[in-house]
């Protein structure tokens, strides 16, 4: 089974080597690392380019922005397995990979996931959130759960029967894509109960007010256009996220 980690990245000099040597430290072997960059300016694209893995495929383009990037990524793949890798967070060690596809041995299963660390973006030591998921149930949608985007892995049949990510929305296609996947496309999940990926704190979504409204505007659209709920859903995720600082 060959699984293809696709990183969108776009001038993130002073975090993308560890993003590359956390994925060549994996200890399984049928990995492709599908790295799309949007046209960077600070030294990025050279810091790639130094690397002699011949499991690295790289392009340097224009794009519309990091799920457009996402988006070319999936479509250089050659896995048959897909999953993200962002370019400021890493694996907590080298056999998150192999624990993926062992879960995927199981023919009934259209993809795994697991759970997501936050740490200090100045000591990754530091654990700020801890996002515990649990198993998924599909009544869990409705209360606003999701699974942690950066730790899931799903067959390529997946983005193929569903579609990939719409740019439409700027910061909540994540979320949108996995309610259609597992409300409209019923897709079959496993859970991995450990932690798969440790994320820096300081997304985009999180950034200022002005985008934290925007990302709840657009989780409340996910939310109606897939069926999953209304005003309370979006309640309900939200709050859910207040457990994970405890």
């Amino acid at each position: 089974m060959k699984l293809s980690i696709v990183t969108a990245v776009y001038n993130r000099l002073d975090t993308i080597s560890e993003t590359l040597d956390s994925v060549a430290a994996q200890n399984y072997a049928e990995i492709e690392h599908v790295i799309q960059d949007g046209g960077s300016t600070d030294g990025t694209i050279c810091a790639i380019a130094a690397r002699q893995d011949p499991r690295i495929s790289f392009v340097s383009e224009h794009d519309g922005g990091i799920y457009d990037a996402i988006n070319r990524g999936i479509s250089r793949a050659t896995g048959d397995v897909i999953g993200l890798m962002h370019s400021d967070d890493f694996f907590p060690n080298d056999q998150v990979l192999a624990r993926v596809a062992h879960a995927l041995d199981d023919g009934n299963v259209d993809g795994v996931y697991g759970d997501l660390d936050y740490v200090s973006a100045k000591d990754t030591s530091r654990i700020i959130r801890r996002w515990r998921s649990g198993a998924y149930i599909p009544e869990k949608l409705a209360k606003g759960w999701m699974p942690p985007h950066p730790t899931l892995y799903l067959r390529r049949e997946v983005f193929e029967r569903h579609g990939l990510y719409d740019t439409s929305f700027r910061i909540a296609a994540d979320y949108d894509a996995m309610l259609r996947y597992l409300a409209k496309g019923d897709i079959r999940l496993a859970y991995i109960p450990e932690v798969l990926v440790k994320m820096r704190i300081g997304g985009e979504s999180n950034r200022s007010l002005a985008k934290i409204l925007q990302k709840s505007r657009e989780d409340y659209r996910a939310i109606r256009r897939n069926n999953v709920g209304g005003l309370g859903t979006l309640a309900m995720k939200n709050l859910s996220k207040v457990q994970q600082f405890f």
